[in-house]
Order: structure tokens, then C-alpha cells, then sequence
């Protein structure tokens, strides 16, 4: 059986290298108010291995690490630890999962694939993830890369 990760595509018209360095710049584009409070952001995402902490509340903890950098192509995020307190069954459904974000020159666009690699449909947190991903990486990070502009 096929394994149905979570997948989003954006199409963009900015350079390869402006994605790049935009989906790096995870404060600017991440963190926001949402239900009454900020998401938190703590540690670094601009290399490889650099490790950062999201939170949210008490609701969301992720601890990634960056295990693929390739410059203007691609990012993976490992999630090495989690805390969903949202859901009922195992608080930790991201742990072990990855953020893969591959960047691909289209003439003078550029596409970017984004997949949770890991968050498949017989997950508990998957229905509301997939909302969250809609709204995280084609709202979110799509108007950060194309208003260059943070959020905050």
C-alpha cells in the first residue's frame, strides 16, 4: 500500500533562492497569534543541523532539526520531539516525521513542495493538520515569500 504523506504545492514568482531563504527565516512567516495567544519560536533554522522549538501555548510543542540543506533546493525538518495536547491518543504523532520542503525552477516561476512526510490519514492529528498545513504554507509562508514582509 502507498504511503499518502500530507503534500502542498505553491507556485511562486520568485527566485529559487528567495524561497530558500524565506522558508529559513521561520520566525518571520511562523509565528502569529492564533486562538488568543503567540506561537513561540526558540533556537535557530538557518543551517544545517540547527535545531528550533514551536510552541504554541500549551497545546503544541515541535523540537525540529534541519537534516537536509541544499541551498536553493531543498530543506528537511525532522521532528525529533512533540507534544499535540490537542489530541486524544499519542501526544506525540510528529515525532519521527519530517518537513520536507523541495524548491524547483519553473521558467519564470518557481514550484515549491512542501510534504509532512509521515502524517498520513489514519492519524488522529490529521485532519486538523491538513487544515493547518493549508493555512500555514499557502497563506502563511506564501504571503511572507511574496509581500517580503514578516508577519511580526
Amino acid at each position: 500500500m502507498k504511503k499518502q504523506d500530507y503534500t502542498a504545492t505553491i507556485t511562486i514568482s520568485k527566485t529559487p533562492e528567495e524561497i530558500f531563504n524565506s522558508i529559513n527565516s521561520v520566525p518571520k512567516w511562523w509565528i502569529r497569534e492564533v486562538t488568543g495567544a503567540f506561537t513561540e519560536f526558540e533556537g535557530e533554522s538557518s543551517k544545517l543541523n540547527d535545531v528550533f522549538i514551536l510552541r504554541h501555548s500549551d497545546v503544541h510543542y515541535s523540537k525540529h532539526q534541519l537534516t537536509d540543506f541544499i541551498p536553493d533546493k531543498k530543506l528537511v525538518w525532522l521532528v525529533t520531539d512533540s507534544q499535540l495536547n490537542w489530541i486524544k491518543g499519542n501526544k506525540q504523532e510528529w515525532t519521527g516525521t519530517k518537513m520536507v520542503f523541495e524548491i524547483v525552477p519553473d521558467g519564470e516561476k518557481t514550484i515549491l513542495n512542501f510534504t509532512h512526510d509521515g502524517l498520513v490519514p489514519h492519524l488522529e492529528c490529521y485532519g486538523h493538520c491538513v487544515h493547518f498545513w493549508e493555512r500555514v504554507i499557502g497563506e502563511w509562508l506564501f504571503n511572507f515569500i511574496t509581500k517580503d514582509q514578516p508577519h511580526i
